[in-house]
């Protein structure tokens, strides 16, 4: 068998790491940025640095900072692809690397404590020293700082705190118009958090738009806002009275501004887990017509609480159609410390046991997502996309 044959066999079957595909950057990209994620990058609390990497509309990645992985590719790392964003061992490493000074220093990773460290601040006051505007992601506000707006003035720059709400006055509250978006809205959750549920969705929204079916993503966290989303909000950081309200406009102002024929809902921690709340909103508020589960089965506790064991997919979804009136119309697989083996018999393991469609969005072809959609939705129709 050929390389080319072995790579267009049944898409079912996982190919090896090299095969995964990086996903691909929708819209021209004119700032350049380091990302900081030392000690995380490829890990699970280097989320929006491992986000940025795969796929940015806003940013051209320059390099990522991680002393642990210095000399490395990012996307080697990642998936096996070198995509020539080296990672530096410090911010020294990653100027020197830079042809002129970057536009942004993006702060890549998503601690629990969502706070800086003592160093970290030192590190983005080095940053801004240098003249590079600051992305944080974090839930303390660096802007609302007085020594990082001391050190803002300096050197002109701007600060900009992704999860930065608007005043309460700014806020919507639900009121059920949702119900005037027709076509149909499908959100992405999942069985724990920083489980890929962003990536599948980024995944699924291009593999749609390619086949002529106009979707929009709506971004429900720093991460996929970073990336360049143009609707999003970050629920995390919306007093919860305005949770549902918050989202419920979103989607309708992308509604009647993009006239899109599907509407993707990036989904946010797990209705299951005690620790978080927003895809009780999510459900809330966007009253999905479908839901795709994301899972790990590699995973055996969940992320930071090593006391907690994993859900299975059934029960999960069980509680999801309990808690909405919605259907869950797929289950796609974060395959992080499984073989591809275990990969393979975990898609037809959960299919033979939910009925549902099951794949991996990174290492199988789109099309299984896209097969997935349609089949839940027959009324879609895949058609050439428009030329820009």
């Amino acid at each position: 068998m050929t390389k080319k044959e072995k790579q267009t066999k049944d898409a079912r079957s996982i190919p090896n790491v090299s095969l995964v595909k990086p996903i691909p950057s929708m819209g021209k990209r004119t700032a350049t940025a380091i990302v900081y994620c030392e000690a995380n990058f490829g890990a699970i609390d280097g989320k929006t640095a491992n986000g940025l990497v795969r796929h940015s509309e806003r940013y051209e990645i320059l390099s990522v900072i991680d002393s642990e992985k210095a000399g490395l590719d990012a996307g080697m790392v990642l998936d096996g692809i070198l995509n020539a964003i080296p990672i530096c061992r410090d911010l020294a490493e990653s100027l020197e690397k830079a042809v002129t000074v970057p536009d942004y220093f993006i702060f890549g990773m998503a601690p629990s404590s969502g706070m800086l460290s003592l160093h970290e601040r030192g590190l983005v006051l080095e940053a801004l020293s240098h003249g590079m505007n600051i992305v944080n992601g974090l839930h303390e506000f660096l802007g609302d700082d007085p020594v990082f707006k001391a050190a803002c003035a300096v050197s002109d720059v701007e600060i900009i705190d992704v999860r930065k709400p608007a005043d309460k006055k700014d806020l919507h509250m639900f009121t059920g118009e949702i119900a005037q978006v027709t076509c149909p809205v499908i959100a992405v959750l999942g069985t724990d958090c920083a489980i890929g549920k962003r990536t599948t969705a980024t995944i699924l929204s291009q593999a749609l738009n390619d086949r002529g079916v106009k979707t929009v993503m709506i971004g429900t966290g720093q991460t996929g806002l970073i990336q360049g989303n143009r609707y999003g909000v970050a629920l995390d950081a919306i007093p919860s009275q305005f949770c549902a309200g918050e989202l419920e406009a979103m989607i309708i102002k992308a509604f009647r501004v993009e006239s899109p024929d599907v509407i993707l809902i990036e989904g946010q921690g797990a209705l299951s887990h005690p620790a978080f709340s927003t895809s009780s909103f999510i459900l809330r508020g966007a009253c999905p017509d479908g839901v795709v589960l994301q899972h790990a089965p590699g995973r055996k506790a969940r992320c930071d609480f090593p006391e907690m064991v994993m859900p299975t997919p059934a029960a999960e979804i069980n509680l999801i159609e309990t808690f909405a009136r919605t259907t869950v119309i797929g289950v796609t697989i974060n395959h992080e410390n499984m073989s591809d083996a275990e990969v393979s018999s975990a898609i037809l393991r959960y299919e033979n046991e939910l009925g549902i469609p099951t794949t991996d969005a990174l290492s199988r072809s789109p099309e299984h997502l896209v097969e997935m959609v349609l089949g839940a939705f027959p009324k879609l129709v895949l058609k050439p996309p428009v030329a820009a």
